[in-house]
């Protein structure tokens, strides 16, 4: 987990030395889990028992005591402490499907908490946290993208907030890369019109992100191979329009000169009308 949220560094500095001596004791010699009903301790005991198996590093443990305080003090101050408690402990544990569902209880429950935020961040990084190589299927991405976005809309003076948008762009970043992958394949194996429709959403959808200047060069090489030399042109001019500084602009002038064309805006295509919108400073 990137960090450690206030709350649970409030609920946890403590655990450092804090042993619940009876608890332990009916537990017998560090065993995991209680050989005596946890009915016979408080609430607060069996938090505390869950801080200390959480600070020696053992999250499921600590998730389970957690839980435990849900299930017999369900109406108490400590089961709603408990409840973001055991999110953070399954995250911890990597366990990300029962960190969400404790997480979203969490935000079900108490929407009006004041870690309700913390509770809507931790859902988020376990769809983010789990966001595999470029190469793999991107459903968790989308879903990232989707959490981490209510959370910069809904609790955009949060903590959380920074740390949501940085997720957010990497994440999005990431789809376009996953882009950029495919249409290369596409385009080295000579299926140029499918490579086209890689990096056209590229640059129409992910046109923030750092795979822009690529996008549009590898456009200018598809429709060149096509023979759409208007289309090739009108990408060389948005690529030296925005990105003149790049090596892709260099790639594309030289492949462009070298066939006699140049770098400027042609026909009547979704390129020209992208370069007429960056001419008026309407697109970037």
């Amino acid at each position: 987990m990137t960090g450690r949220s206030t709350t649970s560094k409030r609920w946890s500095t403590r655990i450092g030395t804090v042993l619940v001596v009876g608890l332990l004791a009916g537990c017998g010699s560090f065993d995991s889990r209680p050989k005596v009903p946890l009915e016979n301790y408080s609430a607060e005991e069996i938090f505390q028992r869950g801080e200390f198996e959480l600070n020696r590093g053992r999250e499921d443990d600590a998730a389970f005591y957690f839980g435990e305080i849900e299930r017999l003090y369900p109406y108490s101050e400590w089961a709603k402490r408990a409840l973001i408690m055991q999110a953070f402990a399954y995250h911890k544990d990597r366990d990300y499907p029962n960190s969400r569902s404790s997480a979203q209880r969490f935000i079900d429950f108490y929407p009006a908490d004041e870690d309700a935020a913390y509770a809507q961040y931790l859902l988020a990084l376990s769809y983010y946290d789990q966001i595999d190589e470029i190469g793999r299927d991107q459903g968790l991405t989308f879903q990232a993208l989707q959490a981490l976005r209510t959370v910069i809309e809904r609790y955009p003076d949060s903590e959380y907030a920074r740390s949501s948008i940085l997720k957010f762009d990497l994440a999005f970043d990431h789809l376009a890369a996953k882009e950029m992958e495919i249409g290369r394949y596409y385009i080295q194996d000579g299926h140029y019109a499918a490579s086209i429709n890689r990096f056209r959403t590229v640059v129409e959808d992910f046109q923030t992100t750092s795979h822009t200047p690529e996008a549009l060069h590898r456009l200018v090489e598809a429709y060149l191979s096509l023979g759409l030399t208007d289309e090739a042109q009108t990408a060389g001019a948005i690529l030296g329009h925005n990105y003149q500084s790049t090596e892709w602009y260099q790639d594309s002038y030289s492949l462009l000169t070298g066939r006699g064309l140049e770098m400027r805006s042609r026909g009547d295509n979704w390129l020209s009308a992208i370069y007429r919108q960056v001419v008026r400073g309407e697109w970037i």
